[in-house]
């Protein structure tokens, strides 16, 4: 009688769980596809192939990349700091973390513009080094950079607590300096946390609309990204142009999250059954 129970209420579950992904996520993807082959392959084609959508998912490569390469560095300093290091003011580091979280994108657009606009606290510097950040790619790339800083720290701040401090002790006593053990020791243990922070990264940098649109403000060819021109293409009633670019960008984002899911589950199998070798062959010895 209780596992009869049992099975119903794991089957209420489940399908409330699959009911409410498929609301969210399942129905407006196939309402975009729908739509976007609403008349047949070729105009698919056709708007993916125009000058304004090659220049938009242009820059939004450009700036998601440079994004990642900054957040992969940084944030990974910034992660073996929290786990590494006390020091005064480390709860409160670890807090301001989340605040991109918190914040909305339109928000950090417009707080960007309140430092780097005509009128910011930092456009006098700014005018003198000849830089345009406001209404520019500078001013969307600091925007991109702000609202996807948490990922990368995140995902690797567990990853480092992980780590296996007894090898680098090993190679320190061995004689090895600590850029050796870093790239010897520490390194491989970090690289399936670092790929998959990276992806994440990617996909909320390729993906952000708010900030750059207040930021940079969307001009054609100039400060228009693919979700810019998403939006301005909406706005125009070009609806197979909007949803044909909304499935192409939606489709990397998720290709490149599942392929990083699916590298680091590959890596913790190789772990899992590199622990179970390491036990096997201390047992052989002991025998």
């Amino acid at each position: 009688m209780d596992k009869a129970k049992k099975g119903w209420g794991a089957w209420l579950l489940i399908g409330i769980a699959v009911t409410y992904m498929g609301f969210l996520i399942v129905a407006p993807i196939s309402a975009l596809i729908v739509g976007a082959f609403e008349e047949g392959l070729l105009p698919v084609i056709k708007s993916l192939t125009t000058t304004a959508f090659r220049q938009a998912l242009s820059l939004s490569i450009r700036i998601a990349l440079l994004v990642v390469i900054i957040q992969t560095v940084l944030g990974t300093m910034v992660a073996w700091v929290i786990v590494r290091h006390n020091f005064l003011g480390k709860s409160l580091l670890n807090g301001i973390i989340d605040v991109p979280f918190a914040v909305s994108p339109v928000v950090v657009g417009y707080m960007l513009l309140l430092l780097f606009g005509r009128n910011g606290f930092l456009f006098p510097l700014i005018e003198k080094t000849g830089v345009q950040v406001a209404f520019a790619v500078p001013g969307m790339f600091l925007a991109t950079l702000f609202v996807s800083l948490p990922f990368m720290i995140r995902e690797m701040i567990p990853v480092i607590q992980n780590l296996d401090r007894q090898q680098e002790l090993a190679a320190s006593t061995l004689g090895a300096n600590g850029w050796v053990i870093f790239w010897r020791v520490i390194f491989p243990q970090l690289r399936s946390g670092l790929i998959y922070g990276m992806t994440l990264t990617l996909a909320r940098a390729l993906g952000e609309f708010g900030a750059v649109l207040v930021i940079g403000g969307g001009v054609q060819g100039r400060t228009e990204t693919t979700t810019l021109y998403i939006f301005r293409s909406l706005e125009e009633r070009r609806l197979i142009e909007a949803y044909s670019a909304s499935i192409l960008l939606g489709s990397f984002s998720v290709i490149i999250v599942y392929l990083a899911d699916a590298l680091k589950r590959h890596q913790m199998t190789r772990n899992a059954l590199g622990v179970i070798e390491d036990s096997f062959t201390a047992k052989l010895k002991i025998e």
